[in-house]
């Protein structure tokens, strides 16, 4: 009884608090601010240790557990390019380095619109690099990363191929954003997070003077041939859902491994609510498994 009160209490605070400040009317330095505040309630498990440093000149967070095992996830955060950091995404990160049993590594990478693409894509290029560098084989990192953090990790993957370098173990994509062209935006009966106004602006500041459907910005039109496994969860109450089925579509177009688990009445990146919603913590504990399945050497 006490889950489904809880559920309905997450998404209305969701809708009341955090979907005004996601507003192109708001000024992306306040929005900043105000999501600092907002993520607070999402707390990582205890027991987990962050540490401060740097990699390639891209500040990070390291996250660890008590006994982390072998393999590092490079997870890129959300926050449509333009908001987020390692630090607001703790609790996430936090939960899911608890799941896979792996170090978690948070670049934070240049945001829009003082940094437009390919900013973010350079320095998620170049934190994946430097971990290589400190010498972890490439099968022995992951990628993961949520909403446009998500997308960045399909567009890093696809970068790395195309310049012959060595690929991650695994992809793991928690409310992919995936074509800022904004074309086929789903519409749910209730979208208690996103207004499309604030990513379609979002999609212009990040785009900068490169085309929406740069297949790097818009990673529903690349060619995935050749990516490493994909897990991708989306909530049913998201204006992303379509993005999430296209990129699934896409993956088995060109023929790599790839699983979708929708969430019914759940919403964007609604695995922020890991340790309190029990179905935030097991779509958590599923993708440490897809991270684990994968790790190889």
């Amino acid at each position: 009884m006490f889950q489904p009160l809880l559920e309905a209490g997450l998404r209305q605070t969701m809708s009341r608090l955090v979907r005004p400040m996601l507003s192109p009317r708001v000024p992306v330095k306040l929005q900043r601010r105000l999501i600092r505040q907002a993520y607070r309630s999402s707390t990582p498990p205890r027991g987990c240790q962050f540490e401060h440093g740097i990699l390639a000149d891209v500040p990070v967070l390291r996250t660890r557990t008590a006994n982390p095992g072998t393999g590092v996830v490079l997870y890129l955060h959300g926050g449509a390019f333009m908001i987020g950091s390692p630090d607001t995404h703790r609790g996430l990160t936090g939960h899911l380095a608890q799941a896979c049993g792996c170090e978690v590594v948070t670049p934070d990478y240049r945001l829009a619109p003082e940094h437009p693409f390919p900013a973010a894509l350079e320095d998620a290029h170049d934190t994946y690099l430097a971990l290589i560098a400190e010498g972890v084989p490439p099968a022995q990192i992951a990628l993961a990363g949520d909403s446009a953090g998500a997308g960045l990790c399909v567009a890093l993957a696809m970068h790395l191929r195309d310049r012959g370098e060595p690929l991650p173990g695994s992809l793991t994509l928690f409310s992919p954003w995936t074509d800022l062209t904004q074309t086929q935006l789903y519409s749910p009966e209730r979208e208690p997070v996103i207004q499309s106004g604030w990513t379609e602006k979002a999609a212009r500041l990040y785009a900068g003077s490169e085309a929406l459907d740069h297949p790097l910005i818009s990673i529903v039109y690349g060619d995935f041939k050749g990516l490493p496994p994909m897990l991708i969860q989306v909530g049913s109450e998201e204006i992303l859902l379509n993005d999430a089925v296209r990129l699934k579509d896409v993956a088995e177009r060109d023929g790599e491994p790839v699983r979708l688990e929708i969430y019914n009445s759940l919403w964007h990146v609604f695995q922020v609510h890991a340790g309190q919603l029990d179905r935030a913590t097991d779509a958590i504990r599923t993708a440490g498994e897809h991270i684990r399945s994968h790790l190889k050497g």
